[in-house]
């Protein structure tokens, strides 16, 4: 009789959680047909199978870039019912937050059909400044020196005390400010525009930018932003305020866009980059079917190498911090045009946790100056760039006089886990945590699908099954 073989590679074991009752359940990653998936199943709900990754030699290298984990200050939850159960953060998580949200607000001035906190103008919860200032100091407790804290929401930048708010977070050792906005206000009020410039340096507009295109904006974001977005971003040339553009992709609607959006992003003198998020399902989110609408990293990936006209597949690698979920590549703008640098690095140096440093010599023509910014030569008459601090998915560069944060350009994949794509293994490594008011530290996945609003009343019911640790 002849043997039969499984149609498919069982390459990994991990755990993750079923799609339908958020128990954890084991799960096989498998390599088929060229593509990765995470085969699961759930006693209550059956078998799953959700595609990962559609590059099964990128997979393989996002298991290159590990590193050894930066752990916060401190702790903030213990271990007593297993990831994902005791956000956090605990003992068991392992990154520190490259960045944190504060929410200030549930409420909007957009009811976007897609919003993982599931904000509308209906919603009236605002935080006081000193629930506020508790949250920062709970990030400052955690991480010192926090590297990025982002104001958000809801949209942030109606919230009454909303100045007060920046001023607030400025007093805190935090090395890079960003205010997460849909644009609205930008927009229409150019003195509001012009009181935020005065937060400059180390502050960032985190900046929704969709699409080009009325169908997809109304898909989204329930109304046509186009002339909304221009107007905003003619405010932030003005006054030369950084700002990254921030997409969420839905696969079919707006993902033919994303070459367009990083060219546009380049001929903007406030752009320093485009991030790509592709939808979590997780919070508000109509007419989208996860079966058919989801992007994973890879395709994401692909897309950028395939549209942009600028970077190549070496040029878009993982995030050490996070390899599973983030990918970055970065470029220098100059004189009109960008030169892709991330292609050019070793990746032990980037594994090394830039140790090593980056020589910029000043006397050298474009060409070789880029590639003599890569080399490991050393000089005391040089101006350096900190490897760490220009390869990683912060914003903060130090840079030589004449090429300064206006002339870094980078584009980042950031891919949030949800109850399709969700592994253990990788949610302990998020990096991108949210603020709870009552002190704790949660990874944004998890956030969203466990410690949001009321949802933690489901979370009791998962922990009482697993009996906690005696």
């Amino acid at each position: 009789m002849p043997i039969k073989n499984r149609s498919y590679v069982f390459y990994e074991l991990t755990n993750s959680i079923c799609s339908q009752c958020l128990r954890k359940v084991e799960a096989k990653v498998i390599i088929e047909d060229e593509n990765v998936y995470l085969l699961k199943y759930c006693g209550h709900h059956g078998r799953e199978k959700v595609l990962i990754s559609d590059d099964v030699d990128y997979y393989k290298r996002c298991r290159e870039f590990l590193k050894p984990a930066e752990m916060p200050q401190r702790w903030n939850t213990p271990i007593r019912y297993g990831c994902p159960y005791d956000c956090g953060l605990c003992p068991d998580h392992e990154q520190h937050s490259c960045l944190t949200l504060i929410e200030v607000t549930d409420k909007c001035n957009l009811q976007c059909p897609i919003c993982y906190a599931e904000s509308s103008p209906k919603r009236e919860t605002w935080r006081s400044l000193e629930q506020i200032e508790a949250m920062l100091d709970a990030v400052v407790c955690n991480e010192e020196e926090p590297d990025i804290v982002q104001i958000s929401g809801g949209e942030p930048t109606i919230h009454p005390q909303f100045f007060e708010i920046l001023d607030l977070a400025k007093t805190k050792p935090i090395k890079h400010l960003m205010v997460n906005t849909n644009g609205l206000r930008i927009a229409r009020d150019r003195e509001f525009v012009r009181k935020l410039a005065a937060y400059m340096p180390g502050f960032e507009l985190y900046l929704q930018f969709d699409s080009f295109e009325e169908e997809a904006l109304r898909e989204l974001r329930g109304a046509d932003l186009r002339e909304v977005r221009q107007r905003a971003i003619e405010h932030l040339n003005e006054f030369n305020i950084s700002t990254t553009l921030v997409v969420t992709l839905k696969k079919g609607l707006n993902d033919r866009e994303v070459g367009d959006i990083i060219r546009y992003g380049l001929q903007q003198p406030s752009v320093r980059g485009v991030t790509f998020q592709p939808i979590q399902a997780a919070g508000r989110t109509e007419s989208f079917d996860p079966a058919t609408d989801r992007l994973t990293l890879s395709e994401v990936r692909r897309l950028i190498i395939e549209q942009s006209g600028l970077f190549q597949p070496e040029d878009i690698i993982p995030v050490p911090c996070h390899p599973d979920c983030l990918a970055m590549g970065y470029a220098l703008k100059l004189g009109g045009g960008a030169i892709p640098l991330t292609g050019l690095i070793d990746p032990q140096i980037l594994l090394d946790g830039g140790r090593n440093t980056i020589v910029f010599e000043q006397d050298q023509t474009l060409k070789e100056q880029v590639f003599e910014l890569f080399s490991t030569a050393h000089s005391p008459s040089s101006s350096a760039l900190s490897l760490k601090n220009l390869l990683c998915c912060l914003p903060s560069v130090a840079v030589p006089e004449h090429i300064g944060y206006d002339n870094v350009f980078r584009v980042l994949i950031m891919q949030f886990l949800d109850p399709y794509n969700f592994d253990v293994r990788s949610v302990k490594k998020s990096c991108v945590h949210i603020a709870h008011p009552d002190g704790r530290i949660i990874p944004f996945d998890t956030y969203n699908l466990f410690y949001r609003d009321g949802r933690e009343e489901i979370l009791e019911g998962l922990r009482a099954e697993t009996g906690g640790l005696r």
